[in-house]
């Protein structure tokens, strides 16, 4: 009876399953600053937690919604650029593929590309078939807007109760869970150290990679500099090569159309600004406080986003720091 309870439980929590995890975040996140709350409003818990779920509420939703309209709007007003033939892809692609070195013309030629006819065929399906996809997209979040609210008040409903009652839930589960105190203690302190450490770091980097790539883009006058940033700072969840993914084609794009020191600037600066801001603030942020090796959470961050998408940054190095102390549990226990 007890697995089939909790079967049945995960089976109802499982299309909340983010509302859920994100109200566990924000709540082991947030719990300091209730606690300090606490302490000025004379214990009144009540009164200190809906003043943090407020915090919570300014600090995270509200920037959040207004960069996500922003960003809907900056995406939108691209998307009818393109339609109306204002911005017109073909036309660059073409200037950059008669600026081909030989060397890659050669080899277009081995894969079938070298004819531009052959090429802009090609181009023009693909950005019609994302044209649709982006539609799509646009028409489901239409859709979905209804799911979504109701996401949003289940994490910031739970995000409350467990700012206010955390202490008495985790000794509640611990109770019930079969291992010695100290072994108890040692998950728990893995599981809340890997989850700040990984929020905080990577949406940290990647606040701040989006941000240096969607100024540089803006001074370089490339159009929908804030949502290239936003799409930056979003690949920037992959370690090492998720920035790169955004800025070396637009620097690629600027070598080939006679822009020379644009792209060469932009390769420095996505080089040694960027790239510098990976490589020293989140083995800082994400490695050290996890105590888990580079390649590891780079490893488990890549996996965990194939797996779970957006919310795998957060779950693929939680899994493999439980994994990692399990398994540990289990071998000094023998």
């Amino acid at each position: 009876m007890l697995l089939a309870v909790t079967a049945a439980m995960v089976v109802i929590l499982l299309p909340f399953y983010a509302a859920v995890m994100w109200g566990v975040i924000l709540a082991l996140l947030f719990t300091p600053l209730y606690r300090w709350l606490l302490v000025k409003f004379n214990n009144r818990s009540n009164l200190a937690a809906l003043c943090t779920t407020a915090v919570v509420i300014l600090v995270v939703i509200v920037p959040v919604t207004l960069v996500t309209l922003a960003l809907a709007q900056e995406a939108s007003g691209l998307y009818l650029r393109l339609q109306s033939g204002e911005l017109n892809p073909s036309q660059y692609f073409h200037r950059a593929f008669n600026r081909l070195p030989d060397w890659a013309t050669a080899v277009l030629d081995r894969l079938g590309l070298v004819n531009y006819a052959t090429l802009q065929r090609r181009l023009t399906a693909t950005i019609s078939q994302g044209s649709q996809f982006a539609a799509t997209q646009l028409f489901n979040i239409g859709q979905n807007t209804f799911d979504f609210v109701i996401s949003l008040f289940i994490a910031l409903y739970l995000t409350y109760f467990l700012i206010r009652d955390g202490n008495h839930v985790v000794r509640a589960i611990g109770r019930v869970i079969p291992l010695a105190p100290a072994h108890k203690n040692q998950l728990w302190d893995k599981f809340s150290t890997v989850v700040r450490a990984t929020v905080k770091g990577n949406l940290l980097v990647a606040a701040i990679q989006g941000v240096l790539g969607g100024l540089a883009f803006w001074f370089l006058g490339v159009s929908g500099a804030l949502l290239w940033a936003v799409v930056m700072a979003a690949l920037s969840m992959l370690p090492a090569i998720g920035a790169a993914l955004v800025w070396v084609p637009v620097a690629l794009y600027f070598l080939l159309n006679d822009a020379t020191w644009q792209g060469l600037a932009l390769i420095a600066y996505g080089v040694f600004v960027i790239g510098l801001v990976d490589n020293l603030l989140r083995p800082i942020l994400v490695g050290k406080d996890t105590l888990m090796p580079d390649y590891v959470v780079m490893i488990t961050t890549v996996g965990g986003m194939a797996v779970f998408g957006i919310n795998g940054f957060v779950l693929g190095p939680l899994i493999a720091a439980m994994f990692i102390a399990v398994w540990h549990i289990f071998g000094s226990s023998r």
